[in-house]
């Protein structure tokens, strides 16, 4: 499937024009330089420091002044005493590390034709050809999943002409290992920050494991010459093994890995790649029709997009979407980090972290549409270690039950309130992981599942009923202190109480645990508390302007920054489904207020999340010219990761669950067709996108309107497109839908 590939007709230049390989543990990004290959390496749990508590003894005591503040309008003073005496100590957390990286020096003197480097979607396996000096040569590189390694095979066409150096370099600190026969390795050490000490080891260890020609060492690393072909295997490992524990041994477990993938050769190991990899990849097809620019390399496609929209380039955006899902957050490993399992930097922006505040749900509202589900199990595994580690918190700091995470996590499962207060002091980002995972549950989970996030979820009411606050004079229970994510409000602070998208989180977080209590049949005194409290949040409010407020007072047209990145009140609309334009016109009508006050420019994320509003007000022009945005060279990089700027991959997943959402919509017990189908797209097809209640949908369209539908699942569902709806039972085999006269049939 070529037109689904990325290519490019020189190598990579900077970071963000290489190429991304990943198995959710093992992260590489290959640039395809000719003299000089160089390969940036990433483990997915090698970050700084080592296990702590940032816990501030000092918080409570002074948790009540500050509320007592806020409520009193005197914010400024209140976010001051809050940065003084309710952060977390320390007040930043650790960040996400690179390994170093893999180098090959060829002896190319000649010059050099027919270059091509591409990253083959289907296959999951990055390749660069060219010739020089008459000589054909070729590289090819893939991240296993099945044996968890990474291989890389380089071969000539003309015996004896393959001649190359093997180093490593890292920025860590460590040094080269000497190993004896055809394996070069590295051991070293993360480093500490914020005055938390690096505990973590790591070992890198490259085997050139079949090869022909003479391999000698040189220096630390080794040398190939007059060879036709050698495949490398390269692992890395850190003596990580959970939040609180670091008793791994990183460097037998690289060796075992290792020897277990040199007996198979290349060929058998690309053989199980691909066939894991597809497993996964070729649930879900997208045709949205074509030009003549699918011909052209990526980069050139990227540069031409907005001038002339090519519909291809979004189905292929869509599918890089779902492959680097696929390889940045697998079972058994960590969750993508804001920037996926890819970091070249020692600083990385915002550390690399886990954002909760709108970033690491934004990575998950892909997996599910996508057909990918278990990409979502490492996001399952972090809540049930933040649930731990939460509760510490929760009692430390507002002498609470449950458990607790403010705006941002790592890999030791901090969840203090960080940075500040104006960003920090936000105590519903565990509640949201929650009501993401619930909704994960909604697209088909089993039993087993529902009884495993349960007491996650009811911790995270728990602590939410004991923190709640009655608001004076209105009888309200609010959040407070809380904040409207990362926005400031006219009176020079962003500390203050009950915020709007606190209050949707919590109906979101109450009604998940009652429904789920119901299905598991028990809780019931617990299930009666939470929706008692939850009868006295307060409900959504409409502005001046016509927009659906953002706080509790009409401040939204005051507010220093009216153009703001975040659209956090808009939560109600997407992704919860709070707010429609069906059940709530109203409301519905101000968040399209609000959306269009807040303006279509913002970060990557920021224009992901606007697509996704935009496609649940059903206005699928609209839809596609913020997509036409995002996919243009202000904010997608020649390698197609989301330029937020810098990279941050949110908005590759948020802009990804966009698309999926123009074209089918979905809510327990409803599905909807072609919700936002912009004319921009009059001819297509998707086939495999999940909708809730574990059914997959195949629907293609003509002119601007359905064809065809396919659905497969079991039970009961309606079904609506323009207008038109109709109840069916589903029992297994495939049903197909046609519009026929003024209704929508089974044919």
């Amino acid at each position: 499937m070529p037109d689904l590939d990325l290519w490019y007709r020189g190598p990579a230049a900077v970071w963000t024009e290489a190429l991304p390989l990943g198995n959710g543990r093992l992260g590489a990004m290959v640039f395809g330089g000719v003299a000089r290959e160089q390969v940036q390496l990433n483990e997915s749990t090698f970050w700084a420091g080592g296990p702590y508590s940032p816990t501030n003894p000092e918080a409570f005591e002074h948790l009540g002044e500050v509320r007592a503040l806020i409520f009193g309008g005197r914010f400024a003073e209140a976010e001051a005493l809050a940065n003084r005496h309710l952060m977390a100590k320390p007040h930043l957390q650790m960040s996400y590390q690179p390994i170093g990286d893999l180098w090959l020096d060829f002896n190319h003197l000649q010059a050099v034709e027919d270059f091509r480097r591409g990253l083959e979607l289907d296959r999951a396996l990055a390749v660069t050809t060219y010739r020089a000096g008459g000589v054909g040569f070729r590289r090819e590189m893939f991240a296993s999943s099945t044996e968890d390694v990474l291989v890389l095979r380089l071969t000539a066409d003309r015996p004896g002409a393959l001649d190359f150096i093997l180093s490593f370099t890292s920025p860590q600190e460590g040094a080269a290992e000497a190993h004896a026969g055809a394996t070069i390795g590295f051991a070293g050490r993360n480093r500490g920050e914020h005055g938390v000490d690096g505990v973590l080891r790591f070992v890198c260890r490259t085997l050139v494991a079949d090869h022909d020609g003479s391999l000698t060492a040189h220096g630390t690393g080794a040398r190939l010459s007059g060879a036709s072909s050698a495949t490398l295997l390269l692992d890395i490992g850190t003596n990580f093994k959970r939040f609180d524990d670091v008793s791994g041994d990183a460097g037998a477990a690289v060796e075992a890995r290792l020897s277990a993938a040199s007996g198979m050769g290349f060929d058998g190991l690309l053989e199980r790649h691909v066939a894991e990899h597809r497993r996964l990849y070729r649930r879900l097809s997208l045709d949205l029709g074509t030009t003549e620019a699918v011909q052209l390399p990526t980069d050139e496609r990227i540069a031409r997009n907005e001038a002339e929209p090519d519909p291809a380039l979004a189905a292929l955006y869509l599918q890089y979407g779902r492959y680097l899902m696929i390889a940045s957050s697998r079972p058994g490993t960590q969750p993508a980090t804001l920037q996926g399992i890819w970091n070249d930097q020692i600083v990385p922006p915002w550390g690399s972290k886990y954002t909760a505040n709108i970033n690491l749900q934004m990575n998950y509202w892909l997996p599910d549409p996508a057909n990918l589900g278990e990409c979502v199990e490492p996001l399952i595994a972090m809540a049930e270690d933040l649930a731990v580690t939460g509760a510490q918190m929760a009692a430390a700091h507002y002498c609470a039950r449950g458990w607790v995470m403010h705006h941002n996590t790592d890999l030791w499962r901090a969840t203090g309130p960080i940075d500040g207060a104006k960003w920090g002091l936000w105590p519903t980002g565990g509640a949201w992981v929650c009501v993401a995972l619930w909704d994960h549950y909604r697209f088909g989970g089993e039993a087993a599942l529902l009884r495993r996030l349960y007491p996650i979820m009811k911790g995270a009411a728990e602590f939410i009923l004991d923190v709640l606050v009655e608001e004076p004079g209105t009888g309200f229970l609010v959040t407070n202190p809380s904040l409207s994510p990362e926005n400031v409000h006219p009176f020079g602070a962003a500390i203050c109480a009950g915020p709007t998208m606190d209050n949707q989180i919590i109906r979101d977080l109450f009604d998940a645990v009652a429904e789920a209590a119901a299905q598991l049949e028990g809780d019931y005194g617990f299930v009666a508390a939470v929706k008692a409290a939850r009868a006295r949040l307060r409900p959504e409010r409409i502005g001046k302007a016509g927009q659906l407020q953002e706080w509790g007072e009409d401040w939204d047209l005051e507010a220093p920054e009216i153009d703001h990145r975040h659209v956090s009140h808009l939560y109600g609309l997407y992704p919860s489904g709070q707010i429609t334009v069906e059940d709530t016109p109203a409301l519905a009508a101000a968040a399209r207020k609000s959306l269009e006050i807040r303006g279509d420019e913002a970060t990557g994320w920021g224009i992901g999340w606007r697509l996704n509003l935009w496609a649940r007000l059903k206005q699928g022009d609209h839809a596609h010219g913020v997509l036409m945005r995002l996919l243009s060279p202000d904010r997608t990089y020649p390698n197609l990761f989301d330029a937020h700027p810098p990279f941050q991959i949110d908005g590759n997943f948020g802009a990804t669950a966009g698309i999926a959402e123009m074209l089918v919509q979905s809510r327990p017990g409803e599905i909807e067709l072609l919700p936002a189908l912009p004319a921009a797209w009059p001819s297509g097809r998707i086939a495999g996108v999940m909708a809730r209640g574990g059914l997959e949908v195949d629907l293609s369209w003509r002119d601007g309107a359905l064809a065809e539908a396919v659905l497969r699942g079991v039970g009961a569902v309606k079904v609506r497109y323009r207008g038109l709806a109709t109840r069916i039972e589903l029992a297994g085999t495939p049903v197909t839908l046609r519009v026929q006269g003024e209704g929508l049939v089974v044919s």
